[in-house]
């Protein structure tokens, strides 16, 4: 579920087992899966203890044949976390629960995806705050987004979105939309949705038939 298909943010450069990940990393991003595989079981073979097995766990779930197979390691690398259990591994839980979400997403259980995106939610606050956290975050939300009921039809804010992209407003799309795709459904994280909503309106540089919309949509969510 991370771009680097790390577990975590700082972790220890001199673990032989990590270093080995480093390499398959890089083989991985260079083209060369095979090796990155056959790197990723090294680590795996290496790993002398819960932590080490953790991180192996974590790579060679990305390098599966089949679904059921990547399910299997992502829930590997769970109960070696779990087994752990100390600040080491405090920061994996949101990303190893999201991709414990995705694999059974794809395996078509979406119930059982929906409590693994909503442990990620709650597990977000122990990774440190930057890119990754809200590219995570990211993730997380559009995880709970395909397990949840559709949304109505009429919803304002995604046709104001839609408004937005026919015409390529980036503007009006930077402040809305990152609010609205990392929304993860509480109170707060709506709140926010609502505010850059107000604050594109207070503008008053949107085509008259979308200000009136932009609008509705704000008491809509108000009420």
């Amino acid at each position: 579920m991370t771009p680097t298909g790390r577990a975590d943010t700082e972790m220890d450069a001199d673990n032989p087992v990590v270093q080995l990940c480093a390499q398959g990393m890089r083989a991985e991003t260079e083209g060369r899966a095979d090796e990155a595989r056959a790197l990723y079981l090294r680590a795996w073979e290496a790993a002398g203890n819960d932590y080490d097995a953790c991180v192996a766990a974590h790579y060679l779930a990305r390098h599966q044949p089949t679904p059921q197979e990547t399910l299997r390691w992502n829930q590997e690398c769970l109960t070696r976390a779990d087994r752990v259990g100390d600040d080491r591994v405090r920061g994996f839980y949101a990303s190893l629960h999201g991709n414990m979400g995705r694999a059974l997403l794809d395996l078509g259980r979406p119930d059982a995806a929906r409590t693994h995106f909503e442990s990620a939610a709650r597990h977000l606050d122990a990774v440190p705050p930057g890119p990754y956290r809200e590219w995570l975050r990211l993730c997380v939300a559009r995880g709970l987004r395909a397990t949840a009921a559709p949304p109505p039809p009429d919803d304002p804010v995604q046709a104001l979105l839609t408004r937005f992209c026919a015409r390529a407003d980036l503007e009006a799309l930077s402040l809305v939309l990152p609010a609205r795709m990392g929304s993860l459904g509480t109170p707060e994280d709506e709140e926010r949705v609502t505010t850059a909503l107000r604050m594109l309106h207070a503008e008053r540089r949107l085509p008259a038939p979308e200000q009136r919309a932009l609008a509705d949509a704000i008491r809509t969510r108000s009420a």
